[in-house]
């Protein structure tokens, strides 16, 4: 072969190279704006309740006028939320590795009886009062786990059961009577720390509010800057892949459902403070009501996916509807009906969003 041969025959296989280059460029296509814009949120799941939350207090705002942005108003919802807002937390902890506790009101209630009875009947000292609720509501969120773990039985159905045995045992334990605030303030005032109140100015900050937050970023902290959170995500996301990498997935949820349930004990010493009675049957609708949050915060039902301060901002969608709603003068009726669309909007932007294409 001559060098011009050679030569010619370099530039047709490089000509060859630039033509499939281009047919292979040629099946790229560029995305839509709306598929740019389903790939941004896959990326950034918070972003949904986040621009929610912003649009729903700017259109209450012109509906309802100044009443709505009084600080009064403002720090009025996050006190309404707050009791939700931890159960939202301790929610976000299951769903994130793909369970679902449908007990976690139950456990709260169950240990706001105990520490009243501790502390009001049996002259028990309310901080021993409370650290008992603590462990308790852990212990109840182990029992959960282990049943999940170790007995192989589906979460929903665990912890149906298990609400319905702590739900009997608040009623049991309290005899089905409410412990008066009254015999509180006379007996173990401490647990009710969390309803002291901040004035500044026009707003009223009550400490349980300031708990939900410091509940939110310690949560947010151990999942996003700890190998226990990593791990969390990996096996909400697949637990059988997480087997394969190592993670003792069985231990993981367990520890999972231990710390929902230490929060939920958190939750309970916290509803004290915001209702300044121990009712059995208090927070009744606890339980949907921090799944409503979890889901229009923008947390995936089938785990590993969203983040944790989408359930705070998920509660105060909802905080915000039913004040908003409630200063225009709409029936409480309709404010669930609102609140149910919600939630049919936000799981359908959830399964919009998973099908997000490469």
């Amino acid at each position: 072969m001559t060098d011009d041969s050679a030569n010619r025959g370099g530039q047709d296989y490089e000509s060859s190279l630039a033509e499939s280059d281009k047919s292979v460029a040629s099946f790229a296509r560029t995305h839509t704006p709306i598929e740019t814009l389903q790939h941004v949120l896959h990326g950034n799941p918070t972003l949904v309740p986040v621009i929610v939350l912003i649009a729903a207090t700017i259109i209450f705002g012109l509906v309802a006028g100044e009443r709505f942005f009084s600080a009064f108003n403002l720090t009025l919802i996050m006190q309404q939320v707050s009791i939700i807002g931890i159960l939202a937390a301790a929610q976000t902890l299951i769903i994130l590795s793909a369970g679902i506790d449908l007990s976690v009101a139950a456990i709260m209630v169950l240990m706001a009886v105990i520490a009243g009875k501790l502390s009001v009947d049996l002259g028990v000292p309310a901080p021993i009062s409370v650290l008992v609720a603590l462990a308790g509501g852990a212990a109840a969120g182990l029992m959960n786990g282990l049943l999940v773990t170790k007995a192989k039985l589906p979460p929903f159905i665990t912890t149906l059961g298990t609400w319905s045995i702590f739900y009997a045992l608040n009623l049991w334990l309290s005899g089905a009577q409410s412990i008066r605030s009254s015999d509180i303030d006379e007996s173990a005032p401490f647990l009710k720390f969390f309803g002291n109140v901040i004035e500044i100015g026009g707003a009223r900050i009550t400490f349980g509010v300031i708990l939900m937050v410091l509940v939110f970023v310690a949560l947010w902290y151990m999942l996003n800057k700890t190998a226990w959170g990593r791990h969390v995500y990996a096996v909400g996301d697949d637990k059988e892949a997480a087997e394969l990498a190592g993670i003792r997935t069985d231990r993981m949820l367990i520890s999972v459902y231990a710390l929902a349930g230490l929060v939920c004990g958190i939750a309970a010493w916290a509803s004290i403070g915001r209702v300044g009675s121990i009712s059995p049957q208090a927070f009744y609708e606890g339980n949907l009501q921090s799944i409503t949050a979890v889901v229009i915060g923008g947390i995936s039902l089938f785990g590993g996916r969203g983040s944790i301060l989408g359930a705070l901002f998920g509660a105060l969608i909802v905080g915000v509807f039913q004040s908003g709603l409630r200063l225009a003068g709409v029936d409480v009726l309709w404010q669930v009906f609102a609140i149910g669309w919600l939630i049919i909007i936000a799981v359908a932007i959830d399964q919009w969003i998973r099908k997000v294409s490469v």
